[in-house]
């Protein structure tokens, strides 16, 4: 088991900013790609963003492109979430996965590791 340890969630308004981060421990630890999802309550769970680190492809939801970046440090196994431009809708459980092999970066599935969540509350 890799913990995977979120942070940086909170209230924030609409039009306001927040940054998540997610840490994974182990000395061995090396991803294929890292990700981040969401699940707003009564809703399903589903894909924000992702980076893979051979060669740093991103991907989005088109829900969040143009407002979220995914970045970070496979060095120090840690990814981040910047989050611009909050809407009420972006209000959920934020997760943070791990992904240790090739295939679809989109698919919670395809995810072997996850981190607890942190919420992420946006109000209007």
């Amino acid at each position: 088991q890799v913990p995977l340890v979120e942070s940086g969630g909170g209230l924030v308004q609409a039009g306001g900013s927040l940054r998540l981060s997610c840490a994974a421990s182990g000395r061995t630890f090396s991803s294929y790609a890292m990700g981040w999802f969401r699940q707003a309550p009564g809703k399903e769970r589903e894909f924000v963003a992702a980076n893979r680190w051979n060669g740093g492809s991103t991907y989005y939801a088109d829900s969040v492109k143009g407002r979220f970046t995914i970045f970070g440090d496979n060095a120090k196994k840690t990814v981040y979430l910047q989050m611009n431009s909050l809407k009420p809708e972006d209000t959920a459980v934020y997760y943070c996965a791990a992904k240790m092999s090739w295939g679809d970066v989109k698919k919670d599935y395809a995810y072997s590791y996850w981190g607890q969540g942190t919420q992420v509350t946006v109000s209007s």
